[in-house]
């Protein structure tokens, strides 16, 4: 049975992240957690997109099935012009799309220009995937996908 897109707009996870968004003022739909990303991933209501650069993909993982656009290339993060376009031309303009990346922050610049290409329904994933640094400037240790044991795969 196919989920209609009414439905998946209207998750509850989902509007509960537009309520913070709206009260704090963010830019784009709102932030859902590894874990609310996963399941609505998994469950098929949302599309996950890594804007991690290919290089991060590929050296330090990726969650499987999950489409790439990235927010910035190469090694020096370079801002892709195209960014909002090729999102949209891979998950369509009405989709409810979560952007993942490193540590959350670059997907939740990402999230901003897509909303503000007209993409409504574009949330971030808070922590990312590999989470914030530490005190010893590691990431991995207290927060990301990874940290929260979520599927992954590596190269």
């Amino acid at each position: 049975m196919t989920v209609a897109l009414e439905d998946k707009i209207k998750h509850p996870v989902l509007e509960a992240a537009r309520g913070v968004a709206r009260s704090s003022g963010l830019p784009y739909a709102g932030r859902v957690t590894p874990q609310q990303a996963w399941a609505l991933f998994s469950a098929g209501d949302a599309v996950l997109v890594d804007v991690r650069t290919a290089e991060e993909r590929k050296f330090v993982g990726y969650v499987p099935d999950t489409l790439h656009v990235p927010w910035a290339t190469g090694t020096s993060f370079t801002r892709n012009p195209r960014f909002a376009r090729e999102l949209e031309a891979k998950t369509g303009k009405a989709a409810v799309v979560l952007l993942l990346c490193r540590s959350g922050n670059r997907s939740a610049l990402a999230a901003q220009a897509a909303t503000q290409a007209g993409l409504p329904h574009v949330f971030n994933v808070l922590e990312g995937f590999e989470g914030e640094l530490d005190e010893r400037q590691r990431r991995g240790k207290s927060g990301g996908w990874r940290f929260h044991d979520l599927p992954w795969i590596q190269d």
